[in-house]
C-alpha cells in the first residue's frame, strides 16, 4: 500500500463518533457550531478550504481537532506571535504536543522544539511565514508527514487585502516543498477578490469556500458626524467615560493616538498606548496589562489588533477612518466577543478621508522600484541579502515594506530565488525591465480599488441605511434582512416611522402639522448633491433619510446632513 492509499484509510477511520469522541474529551466541548462542521469535514475528507468565518466563531478549532486526528503533523502558519503562545500553552495542557517556532522564542526553547520537529513527536508546530520561507527549516519540516497546512489570517496572504504582509507570499510555494498536503486558510475578512486570489496561490476550489455569516446582532454599529476637529477628541472623553467596561480607540495616525491617550488620561482614565514605533517589550507590556484587565482602554493604531482575543471588550471607537469596510469590521469586531452586547462608533469628519489618501501614496512599488532593486541585484556578488545591498548602494530610497512587495512579486514569477542561507540572487540572469514594468502594472489597478474601498468606507459613515446592511453588502455578503433593528439609523427610521403611525392615527393641526411637515427639509424632485457621488434627483425624504437617484441609475440612501442643495 502506498504512503497516499495509507493516509486515504487513516483518514477514512475518522468516524463522526470518534470525532464527537475526541472533541468532548480533548477539548471539553459537546458540538460543533454549523460552520465549524462544514470546514472540518473538509478538512477530514483532504479537500483544500477556504473558511471565512467572523471574529469569535471559533476559527482555530477548525485546525485543532483535525491535528489531532490526522495521521501527519499539522504545520499552522500565522502572523499572531503572542497567539502562538497562548495557543501552545493551551493545547499542552489538553495533552496534545504542540510547539511555536518563531522570533520571540528563546533559543533554549527554539532548539528544543526543533528538536521535537525533527523526531516527529510535535504533533502541531506553530510559525510565521517569515519562518517557513526559510529553506533548511522547511526542509525539517518535510522531515515527517505534512497532513495540514493552516493558514490563519490568510487575507494577508492577498494582494488586494487590507493587512497583505509579503512574506506570506511564500505558503503557497512552501506546499509543493511540504508534499502537498491539505490545505485550509482562515480568515474573518475576505471580499470577492481577495477569495480569488487566496484560492488561486493556495490551490483551492470555488466549492472549497465556506463562507458563514458575518452578522453578529450583538454588535451595536454607529456613526456620529464631527463638524470640526476640536470637537473630535472632546466627544470621545465623553464617549469613553459614557461607556461601561473595557474598550478600545482605534487611531489612524500615531499622532492622533498619542493625542488621545495624553487627554484619557489627564482625565484619570486608565488607558494604554500601542502602536508600531513603540519598543517591542513597550508594546508586549501595554498589551499584557490591558488583557489582563490592569488597563481599561487601550489607544492604539491598527498595529494593535490581529490575535487579541479579549472577550469582554465592550465599546470600540474609531476616531478616524479606516481605509476600506473590511478593516473596519475586522477593528470593531473585537467587542462583544462574549457575545454580550457591545457598541462600535465611528467619529467621522470629512476631513479625515485625506489621512487615507495619504498613506496610498507610498503603499505599492512602481516599475522603478522593481527595475532599481533588479539592478542592485545583478550588480550584487553571490548570497547577498537584498535589503542591505539595494539600501546601502542608495538606489532604493523608498519603504522597506515597499521593497518587501517588490521582491515578493518577483519571486512569485520565479525572477529571483533564495538559497539555503537566506541569500537572495537572480535567477537566470534576469529579464529586461520592460517585463518588470508590466508585472507592477498590477498595482495600479490595485491603487484603483484602494481608491474605490474608501470611497466605500465614507459611503458607510454617510449612509442613512440600515449599516448593517452596507457593511455585509460593501463586503460582498448579501444581508439577510433590509434591517437589523438595533444600529443608529435603524432606531432612527423606527423613530421617525412611530411618529407618522401617530400622525395617521391622530393627525396633527396648526402650527404642529406645519412643523411636522416643515421637519423635512427636501420633497421628491429636489436637485442635490452628494459629496463624492455628485448630483441627483430625491426620491424619498423623510427627517431621517433622504434617497437619491444619480445619473448612472443607482439609489443610495443619506442622513439628511450630507445632502445639499444644487
Amino acid at each position: 500500500m502506498t504512503a497516499a492509499a495509507r493516509a486515504r484509510a487513516r483518514r477514512a477511520a475518522i468516524t463522526p463518533a470518534r470525532l464527537r469522541r475526541t472533541l468532548k474529551e480533548r477539548f471539553g466541548i459537546s458540538r460543533l457550531r454549523p460552520g465549524q462542521q462544514r470546514v472540518i469535514d473538509r478538512v477530514l475528507q483532504g479537500l483544500p478550504t477556504l473558511a471565512i468565518m467572523p471574529t469569535g466563531a471559533g476559527k482555530s478549532l477548525c485546525y485543532q481537532l483535525p491535528a489531532v486526528l490526522l495521521p501527519g503533523r499539522t504545520v499552522v502558519v500565522s502572523p499572531l506571535i503572542a497567539l502562538m503562545k497562548d495557543q501552545c500553552e493551551t493545547l499542552r495542557s489538553l495533552g496534545i504536543a504542540a510547539v511555536q517556532v518563531n522570533s520571540a522564542t528563546g533559543s533554549d526553547e527554539e532548539r528544543a522544539a526543533e528538536a521535537s520537529v525533527a523526531d516527529g513527536s510535535a504533533r502541531i508546530v506553530m510559525t510565521t511565514p517569515e519562518r517557513l520561507a526559510e529553506p533548511a527549516f522547511l526542509e525539517l519540516l518535510g522531515s515527517h508527514p505534512v497532513s495540514l497546512l493552516a493558514v490563519d489570517e490568510a487575507h494577508c496572504i492577498s494582494q488586494w487585502g487590507h493587512d497583505f504582509r509579503p512574506a506570506f507570499l511564500e505558503v503557497g510555494p512552501a506546499l509543493a516543498r511540504l508534499g502537498r498536503p491539505t490545505v485550509l486558510a482562515l480568515t474573518a475578512t475576505a471580499g470577492e477578490d481577495v477569495a480569488r486570489d487566496l484560492r488561486e496561490q493556495l490551490g483551492i476550489p470555488p466549492e472549497g469556500v465556506v463562507n458563514t455569516s458575518s452578522y453578529r446582532p450583538n454588535l451595536d454599529l454607529r456613526v456620529e458626524p464631527i463638524a470640526r476637529p476640536q470637537d473630535k477628541l472632546e466627544r470621545t472623553l465623553k464617549l469613553v467615560r459614557g461607556s461601561e467596561g473595557s474598550g478600545l480607540v482605534y487611531c489612524a495616525t500615531i499622532r492622533a493616538a498619542h493625542a488621545v491617550h495624553e487627554a484619557l488620561t489627564a482625565r484619570g482614565e486608565s488607558a494604554g498606548l500601542y502602536h508600531g514605533r513603540l519598543p517591542p517589550a513597550e508594546r508586549h507590556a501595554m498589551q499584557e496589562r490591558f488583557m489582563a484587565g490592569e488597563l481599561r482602554v487601550m489607544v492604539a493604531t491598527n498595529a494593535f489588533g490581529l490575535g487579541i482575543d479579549k472577550p469582554d471588550i465592550r465599546f470600540v471607537i474609531h476616531y478616524q477612518l479606516t481605509p476600506r469596510i473590511e478593516a473596519y469590521y475586522q477593528e470593531a469586531g473585537r467587542a462583544g466577543r462574549d457575545g454580550a452586547p457591545a457598541r462600535c462608533t465611528l467619529l467621522y469628519l470629512r476631513g479625515d478621508k485625506a489621512i487615507q489618501q495619504f498613506f496610498m501614496v507610498g503603499r505599492y512599488p512602481s516599475a522603478e522600484d522593481a527595475i532599481a532593486l533588479h539592478q542592485a541585484l545583478h550588480e550584487a556578488p553571490p548570497g547577498a541579502k537584498a535589503w542591505t545591498l539595494a539600501l546601502l548602494q542608495g538606489r532604493l530610497a523608498r519603504a522597506r515594506s515597499k521593497l518587501q512587495v517588490a521582491l515578493g512579486l518577483m519571486r512569485r514569477r520565479g525572477i529571483v530565488r533564495q538559497d539555503s542561507g537566506g541569500g537572495i540572487s537572480l535567477a537566470n540572469g534576469g529579464i529586461a525591465s520592460a517585463v518588470l514594468g508590466e508585472l507592477m502594472a498590477a498595482y495600479e489597478t490595485k491603487r484603483a480599488q484602494d481608491r474605490e474601498a474608501l470611497e466605500q468606507m465614507v459611503a458607510y459613515a454617510q449612509t442613512g441605511q440600515c449599516r448593517w446592511r452596507v457593511l455585509l453588502d460593501e463586503m460582498d455578503e448579501g444581508a439577510p434582512f433590509e434591517r437589523c433593528g438595533h444600529c443608529d439609523n435603524c432606531r432612527r427610521i423606527a423613530a421617525h416611522e412611530k411618529v407618522l403611525d401617530q400622525l395617521e392615527k391622530e393627525p396633527l393641526g396648526g402650527h404642529a402639522a406645519d412643523a411636522a411637515q416643515g421637519a423635512c427639509a427636501w420633497r421628491r424632485g429636489d436637485i442635490v448633491r452628494v459629496r463624492r457621488f455628485g448630483r441627483g434627483i430625491v426620491e424619498q425624504a423623510s427627517t431621517q433619510e433622504v434617497t437619491v437617484k444619480f445619473a448612472d441609475g443607482s439609489r443610495r440612501a443619506f442622513l439628511p446632513e450630507f445632502v445639499s442643495r444644487q
